[in-house]
């Protein structure tokens, strides 16, 4: 039996900087992580397989193409797996990719197995890669690309999703422009989480506008975390329908995700310490 955490991965930036002619796209993406997540746990005295608990497990089926059993089956895993669901499905903060994460490494550190290729994980899907190292990193490529980003500043996050799914691939179909510009090739300090929002306000997620347009609710969480005291910046992550709000200061955060859950009970709103 052994268990491993699988974070909320956060794009504090998302530039769409081209396509490539096979159609996947290419991205510059500044990506923290959250404490919050999903756990993995496994049980080695049972066959391959899957169950899902916790409270957000309705809506998610145990079926062959899940991740958590795609990424069993790369690792030559035949032990049944709990997947404890607690981070929205399809919310553009890597909830399924986190779990696949957590399954690689933890199959890996029970077998005593190394890590499967670069390019077996990144065929797991494109986030996949980036939520293994579950740290902050500079993502370009179409996921494939990672370099470490160190000397964040400690901060809090506070995260809402207003219950929409939003499918990753419309909203790359919404794209009006597929080649943008990506982030400055050499990234500035970040001494406090002031001059890390005036830099992350600088910067973009090419996807909210197409994805504001799919599910406008999007804009209304976006706003209602920005009018939340101590909010330094609110933006869309991943592809949505998530957005977060960047602090300072924790109790801050805690009171925000308390805030707008009083107002909007049927949202999903937590403060979370942002994991760099």
């Amino acid at each position: 039996m052994g268990t491993e955490f699988a974070p909320a991965k956060i794009n504090l930036t998302l530039h769409v900087t081209g396509q490539r002619a096979d159609g996947y796209h290419l991205l510059d993406s500044l990506v923290v992580f959250a404490d919050v997540g999903d756990r993995v746990t496994v049980d080695a005295s049972h066959p391959l397989g899957l169950t899902i608990t916790g409270p957000r497990a309705a809506g998610l089926a145990a079926e062959e193409d899940n991740l958590v059993l795609r990424a069993a089956r790369l690792m030559g895993g035949a032990a049944h797996l709990v997947l404890e669901k607690h981070l929205p499905v399809s919310s553009g903060i890597g909830g399924g990719s986190a779990d696949a994460a957590a399954t690689l490494r933890l199959l890996a550190r029970m077998a005593g197995k190394s890590l499967p290729k670069p390019e077996q994980v990144v065929a797991l899907g494109a986030d996949v890669p980036v939520c293994l190292e579950g740290r902050a990193v500079r993502m370009t490529g179409v996921g494939d690309g990672i370099s470490p980003v160190s000397d964040l500043p400690e901060a809090w996050l506070v995260l809402a999703n207003p219950g929409v799914a939003v499918s990753t691939p419309a909203v790359f179909r919404e794209l009006a422009h597929k080649e943008n510009a990506p982030m400055p090739e050499n990234l500035p300090g970040f001494a406090t989480v002031a001059t890390l929002a005036a830099f992350l306000r600088d910067q973009r997620n090419d996807l909210e506008p197409p994805a504001v347009s799919l599910a406008p609710v999007i804009a209304d969480v976006k706003t209602m975390i920005a009018a939340q005291e101590g909010c330094l910046l609110a933006r869309m992550s991943g592809s949505g329908a998530t957005c977060f709000g960047l602090f300072a200061d924790e109790n801050a955060a805690r009171d925000a995700a308390k805030a707008i859950a009083r107002q909007h009970p049927e949202w999903w709103a937590v403060a979370a310490k942002m994991i760099s």
